[in-house]
């Protein structure tokens, strides 16, 4: 009777200790994943990548045929240059009358003097005076004249200059040019084809810093805080196991059900927080990789 009683101890024991978890919480490694679209419309004319490559951010890494936008902008450039000719030179069409006036008013001081020596005709510096005034509204007319049409020009060029912008700015788009430094996920199109703008070309992600996206119960919240470091493991086959240093860098304040496929501390817990934990890659985990975690 004792050696049956001393067996089912032995026996509680070892059950209660095979159901131990060795773990605080587990989840998948998962990345920050950039969709790079095309911002332009028409033929894909190169475009230099590979899933797996390793690409720069401002790496240019193709094209989308830009012929016509370059065409279009080469014919609002020689517009540009037809309204500067046809500008008015307002100082050149206005200089016969300046002068006019200038010859007018130093006659009119000429016989201003001869009136006050008693030795001309006040008629002549009045008919001088008179010429001057009808001299300058011509010169006043001609300037109003002159600097509308400038004006007019001016407004034209000013157009012209923001249309050749926007074609800058399509042309600098039908570059594809990369966004972010990481490692190409998934190719979507091929030189040669047809693309328009918003269309996926290709996804990156820089998986030399992923994160292990953990679901923990409430009970287990206190333990945690921002930037708190903590344990990481992944499991690779064949019993090998790798341990990861790893820190929290964000915490859900909402509640969810806990996701298929996830193992909790508590399994009687229905409802999860989920955890970020940032874990530097020594080229071993991958995108999707099951992991764990221990707090302390």
């Amino acid at each position: 009777m004792k050696h049956l009683i001393l067996f089912s101890l032995v026996a509680l024991l070892a059950a209660c200790n095979g159901n131990k978890k060795d773990f605080d919480a587990t989840g998948a490694f998962e990345s920050t994943e950039v969709m790079v679209s095309s911002e332009a419309t028409g033929k894909i004319m190169e475009l230099n990548i590979e899933e797996g490559d390793r690409l720069n951010a401002g790496d240019v890494v193709g094209y989308v045929d830009s012929t016509q936008l370059y065409f279009r902008k080469m014919q609002l450039m020689a517009g540009l240059r037809s309204v500067d000719i046809r500008k008015p030179d307002i100082h050149k069409q206005i200089a016969t009358l300046e002068q006019q006036i200038a010859v007018a008013r130093s006659e009119q001081q000429r016989m201003e003097n001869l009136v006050k020596a008693k030795a001309g005709n006040q008629k002549q510096v009045d008919d001088l005076v008179n010429n001057i005034k009808v001299l300058q509204k011509q010169l006043d007319a001609q300037y109003s004249t002159l600097d509308k049409t400038k004006g007019g020009a001016d407004a034209d060029a000013e157009s012209i200059q923001y249309q050749i912008m926007q074609l800058d700015d399509q042309l600098q788009k039908s570059r594809i040019t990369n966004p972010v430094t990481g490692t190409v996920l998934v190719k979507y199109a091929e030189t040669g084809e047809v693309t328009t703008a918003g269309k996926p070309l290709y996804k990156i992600a820089d998986i030399d810093l992923l994160y292990l996206r953990a679901y923990v119960t409430g009970d287990q919240l206190s333990q945690l805080k921002l930037n708190q470091p903590v344990h990481v493991f992944a499991d690779f086959g064949d019993k090998e196991r790798r341990e990861y240093p790893g820190v929290i860098t964000w915490i859900s304040d909402k509640s969810e059900f806990t996701p298929k496929g996830i193992q909790t501390k508590d399994e009687r817990a229905n409802l999860v927080y989920a955890i970020k934990i940032a874990v530097k890659n020594d080229g071993y985990l991958k995108i999707g990789q099951y992991g764990e975690t221990v707090f302390n």
